[in-house]
């Protein structure tokens, strides 16, 4: 399939598509929209020659940054790149609803060997324009269920949440109360059904107001920390959804006078370095984010102009024990 009979096809210029393809602004939508789901139908992969070599960049497609989770992303998408020879642009979309059309001309007009896109949804559309662009592309934790012909990297979230929580079942902890994030994350479902899992092998009912739901940050921690705590029969151990959510349910219990983990158990996820110099050091899941990250990039590097192996990775989390849990006090 040929850039000619695309245009052929969707009745423009060829010169129309080659704007198409490389994300020049000055083409209708509708025309856009119309070469973009013939370029997809048809399979149309760029041809690219020797002069046309790699380009050296990698994107890398965030939501948002503002977190040490991000932190360790961005170190493991550096390493993966600078190992084969390229460099990570970085890009901020500050909506979890997905790249937009404007990113995506920004980086077909100046050529990129890949994007991996970092904790978002994957739309059907941007799909489509990502594939009409012969655009190699992973997603890393996505957010939702991708597509069974897309690409992606991810951990064993499920087997962290049954791990977490059954370390608090063996300290002797039965009132465990759980902190995960939206409702509608892929990860936080599968931390939350490891968490039901661990208590329902064990013979403990799971009790719906022990469960809570924030947005993986500090604060929606601390304030869900203080619901649970509140509790007339408050929980003796807390697993939080990431780390960051744990360090806030550790402020709330210095609000509410509890020491750590004398009178509350509190375990986290993800293993951020922050972890280990947290007071006291954090018991958490280490997910293995440099390494989802690495992975990523070099599934991308490597598909070379045609789209990376359709396929679900998922690295193993591990549990680590420090110093945030005891057995209860009786």
């Amino acid at each position: 399939m040929t850039i000619a009979l695309i245009a052929e096809e969707a009745g423009v210029s060829v010169p129309t598509v080659s704007k198409v393809i490389n994300g020049r602004p000055e083409v209708a939508p509708e025309t856009r929209q119309r070469v973009e789901r013939l370029l997809h139908l048809h399979g149309y992969q760029r041809r690219v020659g020797q002069a046309d070599g790699p380009a050296g960049l990698v994107d890398l497609v965030f939501s948002e940054i503002e977190s040490p989770w991000a932190m360790e992303i961005v170190r493991g998408a550096e390493t993966a790149a600078r190992e084969a020879g390229a460099s990570v642009v970085i890009s901020v979309l500050h909506t979890h609803a997905g790249p937009g059309r404007d990113w995506l001309e920004r980086i077909a007009a100046r050529r990129t060997d890949g994007v991996v896109i970092v904790a978002s949804r994957l739309s059907a559309g941007l799909q489509r324009q990502l594939s009409a662009r012969s655009m190699p592309f992973v997603v890393v934790d996505p957010e939702g269920e991708p597509p069974p012909n897309v690409a992606s990297v991810g951990a064993t979230n499920w087997n962290g949440g049954l791990a977490a929580t059954r370390h608090l079942l063996e300290l002797g902890h039965r009132r465990i109360g759980i902190i995960g994030g939206p409702a509608d994350m892929l990860c936080s479902r599968a931390r939350i059904d490891g968490y039901r899992a661990a208590l329902e092998t064990a013979g403990v009912a799971v009790a719906p107001e022990l469960i809570r739901r924030g947005d993986f940050l500090v604060d929606s921690g601390r304030d869900q920390g203080r619901e649970l705590l509140a509790l007339a029969d408050p929980p003796t151990a807390v697993f939080a959804g990431s780390d960051l959510q744990a360090f806030g349910v550790l402020e709330a219990a210095r609000q509410r006078g509890l020491r750590v983990p004398e009178d509350l158990s509190v375990v986290g996820f993800d293993d951020l370095p922050l972890a280990q110099s947290a007071w006291p050091s954090l018991t958490t899941v280490r997910q293995p984010l440099q390494e989802m990250a690495a992975l990523a990039t070099r599934m991308v590097v490597a598909s070379g102009p045609g789209a990376p192996e359709a396929k679900r990775v998922e690295l193993a989390t591990e549990l680590v024990v420090r110093e945030s849990t005891a057995p209860p006090r009786h």
